[in-house]
């Protein structure tokens, strides 16, 4: 896989991501590589997160010869990225949370943060509302039980709408006009979100963006490979000790062809 798209999430919302980076590099091998012994990130330590991710993220860089990494989770991209960056030669891509769209769009000036307790608590989090929305009232919203629900639904279960409608039920209180869905695992629910809190709210995520930005720097690598690769290596890597069976069938749908839990003496 030299020369592949390394993404890292702690669940399968990180496949949110995948799948708008599939839009623009079609042909790309790609490894997701996903944390879920210890989902959600949202509510670990700060000194845990960063230390069992960093090392999780090098050594599958090095394993794969990665051209670039995706760190395709709100919560660790709020604390890692400088570490990666310092720890790698590739670049590495952040996902952070849509502040800045949701403030140029909202006709209300009144926007919200949905997103994980712990992207919430970030001081970058605060950082970019003051850059980018401070001439707006920004909610904030936590909530970890979403990303469950997510992965719930992606396991092929029926979504809890009578849950969902209880987690959403502050912000169908306020009087906002654009949600932030600042985890990667909340666009997968985003039809269920938006029936629960009407058509008057825009919903935006940084899945596109984040793809733009992957196109742009492995071009500027000159390692993209097309859409006529018909041979595009997926790999998934789980770090639990088993995955559910419906989870597993959902990642074979997605065009994974290798799938097997994280196996840190095997270098391949």
């Amino acid at each position: 896989m030299s020369g592949s798209i390394l993404i890292f999430d702690s669940g399968i919302g990180g496949l949110s991501i995948l799948a708008e980076i599939r839009k623009v590099l079609p042909g790309h091998d790609c490894c997701y590589l996903f944390d879920n012994a210890r989902l959600p990130y949202g509510e670990l330590e700060e000194s845990e997160l960063i230390q069992g991710s960093v090392s999780l993220i090098c050594e599958y860089a090095l394993q794969v010869k990665a051209a670039i990494v995706v760190v395709a989770c709100n919560s660790a991209s709020t604390l890692i990225l400088p570490i990666l960056r310092q720890r790698l030669t590739i670049p590495v891509v952040g996902v952070v949370p849509a502040i800045k769209p949701a403030a140029k769009i909202s006709k209300l000036r009144h926007i919200g943060l949905l997103a994980t307790p712990g992207t919430i608590r970030r001081a970058y989090t605060q950082e970019l509302i003051q850059a980018f929305a401070e001439d707006c009232q920004v909610d904030l919203f936590g909530s970890s039980e979403l990303v469950m629900l997510a992965e719930a639904k992606l396991a092929g279960e029926t979504v809890d709408m009578a849950k969902l409608n209880c987690l959403l039920a502050p912000i169908q209180d306020s009087a906002l006009d654009t949600i932030v869905l600042g985890c990667t695992h909340f666009p997968i629910l985003a039809t269920e979100i938006q029936q629960v809190l009407g058509r008057g709210i825009t919903l935006l995520d940084s899945g596109q963006a984040v793809a733009d930005r992957v196109m742009f720097l492995l071009k500027d690598l000159e390692v993209i490979k097309g859409a006529g690769h018909t041979d595009a290596n997926y790999r998934a890597v789980y770090t639990s000790a088993s995955i559910t069976e419906g989870l597993r069938e959902r990642l074979v749908e997605e065009g994974f062809n290798t799938i097997e839990p994280h196996s840190p003496t095997c270098l391949r």
